[in-house]
């Protein structure tokens, strides 16, 4: 098939190439020009494992290409998928200015081709409130009388696994009009399920809800392991073990139930606060995804707070009192590994915490610092993470990087004013980093001091 991706960002990228692999025809449009160039050199914006070397073979074989030019990119396609973004507003409600302007191009096309062209179906990918699907329909409609029709299709996919996740998903979700509209999403994605996951074909607006739903789900397991964890600290319990009896219960399993600092990324929170606000327009009050939201947010003070307490108690021979002039070092900066993503990282509120009190911060992460430098540009950035350490009051542990699991510790111990350790992520064991000779504290388990027992 010819299919256009409208929006070259984490998803409209993953999904283009994706499909190109498959074999189809994909155009990628932008109105981004850089973008655009770095992608013709076969260079990703973004990093995803294994993404680059997609992007390079399927151009190569001339099944991938890139453009700015809109005419172009619509002219031939018989699939237009709109994979722009819907960031929050400040009432936590999704702004839909980049998708309506897209649904109005599009409306320019069609009637330029007139109804004589190939009827072309418009597929919004884009994260959307329900009932946004039909809205693009009708704006469209409102700007011509050449036929087209309307589909929804959310992503699911996980930054650092996306491309496996599209080409073995767990499930397709496609919301659909008419029978027709229907056939044609399913021949598209046949080839991806041929382990016999489902295709669902849903009407339009429970498609639209399905995504919200499932981010909802997720976003609430995970701060409820972590409002558990926090307990746990306080009853003198182990969240590990906790977990560990919890999820023997087939009922409730294992995914998304790990104690940390609170999910990030470019679907939370934005997709909770989204529900709360759809909520909202319809007189419904949304009182458990707006508490999720708020314990998510508040996880991260709480972990602060462990910070300030630790380190204002001093050590042995050394007073401990504000944070002013003190060096903080952090391992980790995007939200989670193997991706370069910032958006709402944790890592970032705890730096700026730091900052705000004083403290100099000292960051380290495999990918991200290019985009901290642009976040944060007063935070020491470095490329070896053990050179992070030097001279550092404590080490934060903000995303669980593999590099992480198992360091050097006597280097660390080396290099470090203080030997203390805040584990945002539960990386070691407890017992593990009191043999080491650090003072180690961490999420839903009580804090190790070296010699103690």
């Amino acid at each position: 098939m010819n299919i256009t991706m409208v929006g070259t960002g984490y998803v409209g990228l993953v999904t283009g190439a994706c499909f190109a692999e498959m074999g189809n025809n994909v155009t990628c449009l932008d109105v981004d020009a850089a973008k655009i160039a770095t992608l013709r050199k076969g260079e990703s914006p973004i990093y995803e494992p294994g993404l680059s070397e997609m992007i390079v073979r399927n151009a190569n074989a001339h099944r991938l290409s890139f453009t700015t030019d809109k005419a172009a990119a619509y002219r031939d396609a018989r699939i237009i998928f709109i994979c722009v973004g819907t960031p929050s507003r400040d009432d936590g409600s999704a702004d839909l200015k980049y998708v309506l302007s897209v649904a109005d191009d599009i409306a320019c096309e069609l009637e330029r081709l007139g109804p004589s062209a190939p009827t072309k179906t418009i597929v919004v990918k884009s994260t959307v409130p329900v009932g946004t699907s039909h809205r693009v329909r009708d704006s469209i409609a409102a700007k011509t009388t050449v036929p087209f029709h309307i589909a929804d299709n959310p992503e699911f996919l996980k930054e650092g696994d996306a491309i496996q996740d599209f080409m073995k998903p767990d499930r397709v979700v496609c919301g659909v009009d008419n029978p027709e509209t229907a056939e044609t999403m399913r021949a598209l994605y046949d080839p991806f399920v041929r382990q016999g996951n489902p295709i669902f074909i849903l009407d339009v607006r429970s498609a639209e809800m399905v995504k919200y739903a499932s981010n909802a789900m997720l976003a609430c397991k995970i701060s409820f392991v972590n409002e558990m964890a926090n307990l746990c600290e306080l009853y003198g319990a182990d969240i590990g073990a906790v977990r560990e009896g919890m999820c023997a219960d087939k009922r409730i399993g294992n995914q998304f139930l790990y104690p940390g600092l609170g999910y990030g990324g470019s679907c939370f929170p934005k997709d909770t606060q989204a529900v709360v606000s759809m909520g909202r327009e319809v007189g419904l009050d949304c009182k458990l995804n707006a508490a999720v939201h708020e314990v998510n947010q508040d996880q991260r003070g709480h972990f602060w707070k462990k910070i300030t307490t630790e380190l204002a108690a001093g050590a042995p021979g050394r007073p401990g009192g504000s944070l002013s002039g003190k060096s903080l070092a952090f391992w980790g900066v995007a939200f989670k590994p193997k991706t370069d993503d910032i958006r709402e990282a944790p890592s970032l509120t705890l730096m700026q915490l730091a900052l705000d009190a004083g403290a100099k911060v000292r960051a380290y992460d495999p990918v991200a610092l290019d985009h901290l430098a642009h976040e944060m540009p007063t935070v020491d950035r470095f490329t070896d993470q053990y050179e992070a350490l030097d001279g550092a009051e404590a080490l934060v542990i903000c995303t669980e990087w593999a590099e992480f699991r198992s360091p050097d510790f006597a280097e660390m111990l080396r290099r470090m004013q203080r030997p203390v350790i805040f584990d945002g992520r539960n990386l070691f064991r407890s017992s593990q980093m009191r043999d080491a000779g650090f003072v180690y504290a961490s999420i839903g388990r009580a804090t190790v001091r070296p010699g103690a027992r």
